[in-house]
């Protein structure tokens, strides 16, 4: 006898629009680098950090730092804010959030 499939309660599928966006997040994220410079603006503060004080730290050339910072922006994970010659960068509200989920279902399988 043959039982009924019964699959545990899930989430309503993404919008196509918010699975690109996710996709290109994690694309953005899929270079050592770029997690380890998410890494220290996620952990910055709300003023951010200057990219002054991201190449020293991280062995990263600063031209380096800057094209993998324009990624970061691209994607939509960090802010950039001009003060005179310095950028800072910061997390920008609830990127990091929005992969949260799936990174918590991924943990939940492995």
């Amino acid at each position: 006898m043959e039982t009924a499939c019964r699959t545990a309660p899930m989430d309503p599928p993404l919008p196509d629009d918010r699975a690109q966006g996710i996709a290109l997040a994690f694309k953005a994220l899929s270079d050592p680098n770029r997690v380890k410079l998410m890494h220290r603006i996620a952990s910055s503060g709300e003023g951010g950090v200057c990219v002054c004080d991201l190449t020293s730290p991280l062995g990263i050339s600063q031209p380096s730092v800057s094209y993998h910072l324009r990624v970061l922006r691209d994607a939509g994970l960090v802010d950039r804010r001009q003060e005179g010659t310095f950028a800072f960068y910061s997390a920008r509200a609830g990127a990091v959030a929005d992969l949260s989920p799936l990174l918590g279902a991924a943990s939940a399988v492995a």
